[in-house]
């Protein structure tokens, strides 16, 4: 094998373990909103919660800046609204990850009833590895498309 083409395979060959861990990651952070929409449209409030780190700080267009305690009220509060169900579906843009760190673009699509109203939540969440292993959104911000907060 020339020696120039065995340098490249060798290089390649360590290059693999880090993309592999990468979509480890990114798989395990995409499973993480999913499995997060599936404990809220079920009324699993703690599960829900469970998707954010205690050392949360969030930002919604039309809302103060929320921490971990707030977020969780909210989620609450919409779980039991005696008029109205919401249910969430998550449509992944992208997810770039970065050691210990994940960064996610996405939309939340979400569905209100009565009446079936769609509002289509653009959003940038900041995941970090915490120390249990688990992914947990750390920072995010979102706005619903029309602006109606």
């Amino acid at each position: 094998m020339p020696r120039g083409l065995a340098a490249l395979v060798l290089a390649a060959l360590f290059a693999m373990p880090a993309t592999f861990a990468h979509a480890d990651a990114a798989g395990d952070v995409r499973a993480r909103l999913e499995r997060w929409a599936a404990d809220f449209n079920a009324g699993h409030k703690a599960e829900a919660c469970d998707l954010f780190s205690k050392t949360l700080i969030s930002d919604y267009r039309g809302q103060d800046q929320g921490d971990y305690a707030t977020r969780c009220r909210l989620i609450e509060r919409a779980i039991d609204n005696p008029t109205h169900s919401f249910r969430y579906e998550p449509a992944i843009k992208e997810i770039i990850v970065e050691g210990d760190l994940a960064i996610v673009r996405l939309d939340w699509i979400l569905t209100v009833t009565p009446g079936d109203v769609r509002v289509i939540e653009t959003g940038m969440d900041v995941f970090r590895k915490e120390d249990d292993g688990a992914w947990r959104i750390v920072r995010f911000m979102g706005y619903d498309q029309d602006g109606a907060r």
